[in-house]
C-alpha cells in the first residue's frame, strides 16, 4: 500500500522506522502534551475495541486519540504529519466500507463533539460531529422538524459520519440528502487552516489563509466545467444517489472556493479535513401517515410501478425481494398479507404517504387506493393509519437484516452492501443481481431498499479466512462492477466508497474526474496524513486486504455483526467499553490464542475484568437496540459466575437463607452511618485501597437512611385486587429527605387505600426478593434458592395467578418476570409495574388536591424492558401540566450496586442526562425504581423521588 509523509511516498517505511526506533511511543508522549494523558492510549485493549467497525476490515490501530476541540485535532494532525505517519477519524464506527479504521493513529470523537443548537425555530441546527441523528432528531422534534438524511442507523450514526460519508436513507432522496441540507460547516484542514463557510466572508478568508488551496479549487473548478466529458458524467451519476468517489458535483453547483469546499468535505471519508461542526437546514416531520405493502408477482412488476407511486406522492416505496419475503414469513409476528403468500418469484413495496393535515392525508388516501387497485397485484392491498399495523409492516422492512444476519454461519461475516441504477432499470438489474447470487453460491443473499431512489441492498454472508471463499467473493464482486456499471448506476449509493470500493472509482468515473480526484486529494492533503486507503486506490485488489475474520467464540459473541447499535444506549460507553468493545475484545483474545499470541490474550483478559465485566451494568439497554438480540449482559454474568470460585458461590447461597435479617441490618447500618456519615465514607475508602473495588461498596455522604421493614400484612387473597410485592431495596434505602415523601411502598399502599382498593401480600414476604441481587452477579446457586422461596409465596398469594403482582420497583418488577419465566409451573403469575398498574387502575380514583410545578422524569432500563415509561409520565402528568423527559436520558449505571462499587460508572452514565435538567429547575424530579432515583440524586444534586410518592403527595 502506498502511504505519503513529509511531501513523498513510501512504502510502509515511515511505520515500520517508528516501531523499530520507539517512535509510537515519542508520539503519544507527545499527542499526551497536548490532549492530556486521559486522552491517548496505546493500551492492548482500547486498540483492539477501537480497531473494529460495523465493515468487514480490519485494521488495529498502533494509538487511540480522543481531541476535546478543534484545536486538538488541529494538534494532532501536525503531531502525525511531524512524525511521517497517517490518522484515521471514528466516530459512530457505524459505517460499512471500511473508511474509519487505520493501523497508525485512530482519531475518536465519539466522546466529545456532542453540541446541538437549534437555530431559527428549528429550521437549521448547528451540530457536532460526535453527536447521533437521534438526539438531534430528539431536539428537533418540539418544533415539528427532523434532519433530512435518514439513515437506518440514526439512533448510533453521528453527524460526522453521515456528513462523511453523505449519508441518505428511505425517505430523503438526493433531495433531502445530507448535502443538499447542509447549511454550512467548520473545517479543519491538515495544514491546520480553519474554515468556517458560514462566515460572511469565507472564501476572502480561505484565499487569505490558504492561498493554494483557494487557488487550486478555482483551477479544479475550471478543468470540470471545461470538459464536457467530465459535466455529462457528473449529471448522469449525480441524479441518482452517489457516494462513490468525491463529491465533483460540487464544481458545478457552486462557483465560490469556500462553499465548493464545504460541499467536497461531504462524502470524503475524513480524507480531506476534520469536520468540526455542521449547520444543516431542516425537514418538516408529517404527524399523520398512512402506511401499505404492496405485493406483486415479481421484481419487474414491482419496480416497474414505482414512478406511478412517486408521481401518486408516496414518501417511501421500499423494496422486498421473493428472498426477504421467505425471511419475513418465519416470524410467527409477520403481517397476514406475507404470511397467507405461497412465495415464488414475488417481491413487495412498503409504502406510506405523510401530511400535515388528518383530513388531507384521508383525501389522499382516497385517492391513492384507486391508483393502487389499478396495479398488478398479487393481493388485495390497503392503507394504514392505525399505529400497530404500521409498525407491524416496517418490522417486516427493519427486520430483515436482523433475521439474516442473526442466522448466519458461525464463524461468517454478514456483508451488506448497497447499489444503484435508474429506476427504469432497477427490475432487470435485480433480477440479474439474483443471477449472480446463484453463480457465485451465494443462497441467503437477500435484496432490499429504496426502489423510490433505485438504490437497493443486498447481503452476503462470506468467510474470509478460507481462500476459496474469498476467490469466490473477488469474482463475484468483479461481475457486480460489471452489472452496475453497464446499467449507468453506482456502485455506492449512501454507504460510501470506503476500502471496498475504492479501486473502482477510475472505472466508474474514466480517467479525467479520476485524475481530478486524485488532484484534489493532493491539493487538501498535500502529505497524505488522513485516512490512506480509503475513497481512491491504485491497487485493483486493496479491496480485498486487511478483511475481518470471525473466529467461534460463544453464542453471544458469535451471534453480533459489529454494527455499533447498542453503544449509544451503554451506560459505560464513554467510561470503558460498550457492548460492541466487549465483544470485538473476546474475539480479540480468542484470535490471538489461535496464532498462539498469548502475551497479547493475556494482556487483553487482565484489562477486559475491569473495562469488560466490573463495569458493565448488565441492565440489557443494548437487547433493545441490538438488531441481533444480544444482551450482553448475560455474557457479563456468566463471566462473573465462572470468575467467583465455589466459596462465594456458597456465601451467596446463604445469604438468600437469611435475606431479610440482611435487609434490616443493611437498613440500620445506613441510619448509623447517616448520623456521622464521614466516618463510614473514610472507613469504606480506605477499606477500598486494600480490597476488591468489586467487592467492597463505597460509602458516600449522598445515601440516604436505611428505610422501614416491609409491610407484610394485607387483606385476605379473596378481598384483594392485587398482591403487593413491596421490594427489599425500600427496606435497604429510606425515602429522599426533603421530598416529603414516604417512600415507595408506602406511598403505593395509601394510594390504594385512598382509591378504595384492597392489597395482599405473600407470605414471608420480608425475607423474599426478586432475585436480582443473584442475577445480575451470576450467582445461580443464591438464585435459586431464592427462586424457590418466592415462586410458589407468589403462586399462593395470587389466588393461582387469579390476582396481579404489583411491585414498585421497576427493576425488582423486571426480575420476578424474568424470575417467573425460568419456571413452566409458574408462568400463570402476572407481575405488573406498580406505576403501570396505578396509571391503568387508579388513576382515574385519585382527584389531585395539591398540583405540582414543572416535574422531570428519568425512565429506567426496566421501565423500558417492561414497555412502562409512558405510564409513569401519565402520572407524572396527572400532577403537573409541565413535564419533561430529557433527550439526554439513558440507564443511570447504578445497576444495584454497581453505583456502590463503581461510582465512576454512575458519573459517566449520568452525565449527559444531568447537563440537560441543569439547564431549568424542576419543582420535582421523579423515577420508578429506588437506586436509580441514588444515582440520579448524586448526578444532579437534585432530590429524586418514585414518581408514586409525588402523586400520593399531589391527590391527599
Amino acid at each position: 500500500m502506498t502511504r505519503w509523509a513529509r511531501g513523498r511516498t513510501v512504502d510502509d517505511v515511515t511505520e515500520a522506522t517508528l516501531e523499530v526506533a520507539g517512535g509510537w511511543a515519542r508520539l503519544e508522549q507527545e499527542l499526551a502534551g497536548a490532549l492530556g494523558a486521559d486522552h491517548v492510549s496505546s493500551r492492548a485493549l482500547d486498540r483492539h475495541a477501537l480497531a473494529h467497525d460495523a465493515s468487514h476490515y480490519l485494521l488495529v490501530p498502533q494509538l487511540v486519540a480522543r481531541p476535546a476541540d478543534r484545536d486538538q485535532v488541529a494538534a494532532v494532525m501536525r503531531a502525525c504529519d511531524r512524525a511521517g505517519t497517517h490518522l484515521t477519524f471514528r466516530s459512530g464506527g457505524t459505517s460499512l466500507s471500511g473508511q474509519a479504521i487505520t493501523d497508525t493513529v485512530l482519531v475518536d470523537v465519539r466522546r466529545h463533539f456532542r453540541d446541538v443548537e437549534v437555530l431559527d425555530d428549528g429550521a437549521r441546527v448547528r451540530v457536532g460531529p460526535g453527536v447521533t441523528i437521534g438526539r438531534v432528531n430528539a431536539l428537533l422534534a418540539r418544533h415539528g422538524r427532523r434532519l433530512g438524511p435518514d439513515p437506518a442507523s440514526e439512533n448510533a450514526c453521528t453527524v460526522g459520519g453521515v456528513v462523511a460519508n453523505n449519508s441518505s436513507g428511505m425517505q430523503c432522496g438526493t433531495e433531502a440528502n445530507t448535502y443538499a441540507t447542509l447549511d454550512s460547516l467548520v473545517a479543519v484542514l491538515p495544514t491546520g487552516v480553519v474554515v468556517d463557510t458560514g462566515e460572511p466572508d469565507a472564501d476572502a478568508r480561505l484565499r487569505a489563509e490558504a492561498p493554494q488551496v483557494h487557488e487550486g479549487l478555482l483551477r479544479l473548478r475550471d478543468r470540470v466545467r471545461g470538459d464536457a466529458g467530465s459535466v455529462a458524467t457528473i449529471r448522469r451519476l449525480f441524479a441518482l444517489k452517489n457516494t462513490m468517489g468525491y463529491g465533483v458535483n460540487a464544481f458545478l453547483d457552486f462557483d465560490e472556493p469556500a462553499q465548493i469546499l464545504a460541499r467536497l468535505m461531504v462524502g470524503s471519508e475524513g480524507t480531506l479535513g476534520f469536520l468540526a461542526s455542521a449547520t444543516f437546514r431542516t425537514v418538516p416531520v408529517r404527524p399523520h401517515v398512512a402506511t401499505g405493502l404492496l405485493v406483486f408477482d415479481d421484481v419487474v412488476r414491482a419496480t416497474g410501478s414505482v414512478p406511478e407511486l412517486v408521481a401518486a406522492g408516496t414518501a417511501t416505496a421500499e423494496l422486498l425481494d421473493a428472498a426477504s419475503l421467505r425471511v419475513s414469513a418465519q416470524d410467527p409476528l409477520c403481517p397476514r398479507v406475507i404470511a397467507d403468500l405461497e412465495v415464488v418469484d414475488h417481491a413487495a413495496l412498503l409504502v406510506e404517504w405523510q401530511d400535515d393535515h388528518a383530513d388531507r392525508l384521508e383525501e389522499t388516501v382516497r385517492s391513492v387506493e384507486a391508483e393502487i387497485a389499478g396495479l398488478p397485484l398479487s393481493a388485495e392491498a390497503r392503507l394504514t393509519r392505525d399505529p400497530v399495523e404500521r409498525a407491524g409492516l416496517w418490522r417486516v422492512r427493519k427486520g430483515l437484516y436482523s433475521a439474516v444476519a442473526g442466522a448466519r454461519p458461525g464463524g461468517t461475516n454478514a456483508l451488506l452492501e448497497d447499489v444503484v441504477v435508474r429506476v427504469d432499470r432497477l427490475g432487470d438489474t435485480i433480477v440479474r443481481l439474483t443471477e449472480l447470487f446463484e453463480a457465485h453460491a451465494y443462497p441467503e443473499s437477500v435484496i432490499f431498499g429504496h426502489a423510490r431512489d433505485g438504490n437497493v441492498h443486498f447481503m452476503l454472508n462470506e468467510q474470509f479466512d478460507d481462500a476459496a471463499s474469498l476467490e469466490r467473493y473477488a469474482a463475484f464482486t468483479e461481475d457486480m462492477v460489471d452489472l452496475v456499471l453497464g446499467e449507468g448506476g453506482s456502485l455506492k449509493a449512501e454507504h460510501g466508497t470506503g476500502r471496498i470500493m475504492a479501486p473502482f472509482v477510475r472505472r466508474q468515473y474514466g480517467d479525467e474526474l479520476y485524475e481530478v480526484m486524485q488532484e484534489l486529494k493532493r491539493l487538501l492533503d498535500p502529505r497524505g496524513v488522513l485516512n490512506p486507503g480509503s475513497v481512491l486506490s491504485d491497487d485493483p485488489t486493496s479491496y480485498l486486504a486487511d478483511l475481518k475474520t470471525a473466529p467461534t467464540v460463544e453464542e453471544e459473541v458469535d451471534r453480533c455483526v459489529e454494527c455499533g447499535f447498542c453503544e449509544p444506549v451503554c451506560p459505560s460507553r464513554d467510561l470503558t467499553t460498550t457492548p460492541r468493545q466487549r465483544i470485538v475484545t473476546r474475539r480479540e483474545i480468542r484470535a490471538a490464542r489461535l496464532r498462539g499470541d498469548d502475551a497479547l490474550a493475556d494482556e487483553l483478559e487482565e484489562q477486559y475484568e475491569y473495562d469488560g465485566t466490573d463495569t458493565c451494568a448488565v441492565d440489557g439497554m443494548c437487547l433493545t437496540a441490538c438488531p441481533v438480540l444480544i444482551n450482553t449482559g448475560d455474557l457479563t454474568r456468566r463471566l462473573r459466575r465462572e470468575s467467583s470460585g465455589p466459596v462465594a458461590e456458597v456465601a451467596w447461597a446463604g445469604a438468600a437463607r437469611v435475606w431479610g435479617a440482611g435487609t434490616v441490618a443493611a437498613s440500620a447500618a445506613l441510619s448509623v452511618a447517616r448520623r456521622a456519615p464521614g466516618v463510614p465514607a473514610l472507613v469504606t475508602r480506605a477499606g477500598r485501597v486494600v480490597v476488591d473495588h468489586d467487592t467492597l461498596p463505597r460509602y458516600d455522604r449522598g445515601l440516604p437512611s436505611g428505610g422501614p421493614r416491609r409491610q407484610a400484612d394485607g387483606a385476605a387473597s379473596g378481598e384483594a385486587e392485587a398482591v403487593h410485592f413491596a421490594p427489599c431495596v425500600g427496606t435497604m434505602f429510606g425515602p429522599e429527605s426533603g421530598t416529603g415523601g414516604l417512600g415507595a411502598e408506602r406511598s403505593l399502599t395509601a394510594l390504594a387505600g385512598r382509591a378504595g382498593v384492597a392489597l395482599a401480600a405473600p407470605e414471608g414476604l420480608g425475607g423474599l426478593c426478586c432475585g436480582t441481587p443473584w442475577k445480575s452477579k451470576g450467582r445461580t446457586r443464591g438464585y435459586a434458592v431464592m427462586a424457590a422461596r418466592v415462586l410458589p409465596a407468589l403462586l399462593e398469594a395470587t389466588d393461582g395467578g387469579r390476582l396481579p403482582v404489583v411491585c414498585e420497583a421497576a427493576s425488582c418488577a423486571e426480575g420476578l418476570v424474568q424470575m417467573i419465566s425460568g419456571d413452566t409451573a409458574y408462568r400463570g403469575i402476572r407481575v405488573v409495574d406498580a406505576t403501570a398498574w396505578v396509571a391503568d387502575t387508579l388513576l382515574d380514583r385519585l382527584p389531585v388536591t395539591a398540583p405540582s410545578g414543572p416535574v422531570v422524569v428519568h425512565p429506567t432500563c426496566s421501565s423500558t424492558h417492561l414497555g412502562t415509561t409512558d405510564a409513569m409520565v401519565r402520572v407524572a402528568r396527572h400532577v403537573s401540566d409541565d413535564v419533561t423527559v430529557p433527550v439526554a436520558w439513558g440507564c443511570c449505571g447504578f445497576a444495584g450496586d454497581r453505583g456502590l462499587l463503581h461510582p465512576e460508572l454512575t458519573a459517566a452514565a449520568t452525565a449527559p442526562e444531568a447537563a440537560e435538567v441543569g439547564q431549568r429547575d424542576y419543582a420535582a424530579y421523579v423515577s420508578n425504581n429506588r437506586t436509580c432515583e441514588l444515582g440520579m440524586t448524586r448526578a444532579t444534586g437534585r432530590p429524586y423521588q418514585h414518581v408514586l410518592e409525588l402523586l400520593e403527595q399531589a391527590t391527599r
